[in-house]
C-alpha cells in the first residue's frame, strides 16, 4: 500500500474538533484516507512526496443541492428577469419538456460536463436530483443516470405538478408506481413544499412515503415566502430544508432545536434578485448552516461552490470560516455523510489545493479560479 505525503502546506483546514486549521503542514494519505496530520517538521515518512510549495489545503467542497440532469436552456427566462420580470416557479415545467424530449445519451453527457465542472473548482462530493421528468419513466431514467455520478441521488418527483395533471391524481403516482420504480436508484425523497407547488399535506404525504420505501427525507421550503416547509422538515426530522429565505421566529427556533440542517443556495437570489437568506441569523440561533449551488438551468445556473461561498460572506452575514464550513463539513451534515468535508484522521482525502495562502482567498478574489489541484 502506497503512502503519500502533501507537505509544505501553508494552512491546512481539517475541521478537526481541536485543531481545525494547522499552519506549516503535512498530512499523509493512506488507501485514499488521511492518515495523519499535523506541523511539517512532525511528518512521518511516507512512499511518495507532494510538496504544494506553501499553498493553502482545504477539504473537497460538498455541494448537498444540484439539479444537473436536464435539456434544454432557458437563458432567456434569466434575460427577462434582469430586465424586470418575476421570478415564478412554472419556468421548471420548460425544461420538464426539454428533458422528456432528451435522448438518454444527451442527458448523461451534460451530467458528465457538470460534474467535470464542478470538481475543476474544487467540488469532490454531489448530491443530483431527479425532478425534470415527472413521467414514471423519465423520472427513473434520470435517477438512472445520475446514480453513475454519485452515490447521493434525490428522487424528486414531486418538483412541481405537471400541466395538466390534477394535484391528488399525481400526489397518488409520486408515492406509488413512480416511487416504486425510483427507489432502486436513490437514496433521498425531497419534495418542492412551495406555492405553485406542493402544499403541507401533499408534501407530508410524499415524505412519509418515500420514508416508508427506505429513502431519507429532504425538503425544498420557504424559498418563496413563510410557509410550513421548515416546520414540516423539523416535525418529520428530515436531513435537510433548503432555501430558508423566508423564516419566521418560529421557523429559526425549530431548526435551532433539531437535528434538520438549513440549506442554503445563495446562488439562486443573485440569479432571481430575490432577497438572501440571513445566514448570520441563523448561526447565531445555534441552527447547522449548508451552502450549495442549487445547479439547475432555470434559477441557479452556477457550478461554483467558490461563487456561492463569495456571496455568502458578502450577502448573508457569514465569516470566510463559516462560510467555507458549510460548504463543507455543513454540506458533508446535509447529506448526514461524516466521511467527507473534512480533512482529519480516518477521511476520505478528497482534498483541494489552493493558488493561495489561504481559504479567504476564496472571498476575497471572487470568480478567480483558484483551484490547482484536487486530490
Amino acid at each position: 500500500m502506497t503512502s503519500l505525503l502533501v507537505t509544505t502546506v501553508g494552512e491546512l483546514v481539517t475541521w478537526d474538533p481541536e485543531r481545525p486549521i494547522v499552519h506549516d503542514a503535512a498530512f499523509v494519505v493512506e488507501a485514499g484516507r488521511v492518515a495523519w496530520f499535523g506541523r511539517r517538521a512532525d511528518a512521518p515518512a511516507a512512499d511518495v512526496v507532494r510538496d504544494v510549495g506553501g499553498a493553502a489545503v482545504i477539504p473537497g467542497f460538498v455541494d448537498s443541492h444540484t439539479h444537473l440532469v436536464f435539456g434544454g436552456d432557458r437563458s432567456a427566462e434569466f434575460e427577462a428577469r434582469m430586465t424586470g420580470e418575476p421570478y415564478a416557479a412554472g419556468g421548471i415545467r420548460t425544461t420538464v419538456a426539454a428533458t422528456r424530449a432528451a435522448p438518454d445519451e444527451q442527458l448523461a453527457a451534460g451530467v458528465a460536463r457538470h460534474v467535470a465542472e464542478m470538481r475543476a473548482q474544487g467540488t469532490t462530493t454531489v448530491e443530483i436530483k431527479s425532478g425534470y421528468g415527472l413521467t414514471v419513466l423519465d423520472e427513473a431514467r434520470s435517477l438512472a443516470i445520475a446514480k453513475d455520478f454519485t452515490d447521493e441521488t434525490t428522487f424528486l418527483g414531486a418538483h412541481v405538478v405537471p400541466s395538466g395533471a390534477d394535484v391528488a391524481s399525481y400526489v397518488d403516482l409520486v408515492t406509488g408506481p413512480m416511487l416504486e420504480k425510483c427507489a432502486p436508484y436513490a437514496r433521498w425523497i425531497d419534495v418542492f413544499c412551495e406555492d405553485g407547488a406542493f402544499g403541507e399535506d401533499e408534501a407530508r404525504t410524499v415524505l412519509q412515503a418515500g420514508i416508508s420505501a427506505g429513502l431519507l427525507p429532504r425538503i425544498h421550503a420557504n424559498q418563496l415566502g413563510e410557509g410550513p416547509g421548515v416546520r414540516l422538515a423539523v416535525e418529520l426530522g428530515v436531513a435537510a430544508a433548503d432555501h430558508c429565505t423566508y423564516l419566521s421566529d418560529a421557523d429559526v427556533d425549530a431548526l435551532a432545536g433539531s437535528d434538520t440542517v438549513a440549506g442554503l443556495l445563495p446562488g439562486v437570489e443573485f440569479s432571481t434578485r430575490q432577497p438572501y437568506p440571513d445566514a448570520r441569523r441563523l448561526i447565531d440561533a445555534g441552527v447547522t448552516v449548508s451552502l450549495a449551488t442549487d445547479c439547475n438551468p432555470g434559477s441557479s445556473y452556477t457550478s461554483s461552490m467558490a461563487f456561492c461561498l463569495a456571496l455568502a460572506v458578502r450577502d448573508m452575514g457569514m465569516s470566510p470560516r463559516e462560510a467555507l464550513w458549510s460548504a463543507t463539513k455543513g454540506g458533508a451534515r446535509s447529506l448526514r455523510r461524516d466521511d467527507v468535508g473534512h480533512l482529519a484522521v480516518g477521511a476520505k482525502a478528497d482534498y483541494v489545493v489552493l493558488r493561495a495562502p489561504s481559504f479567504v482567498h476564496l472571498a476575497y478574489r471572487p470568480g478567480v479560479p483558484l483551484v490547482a489541484a484536487v486530490g
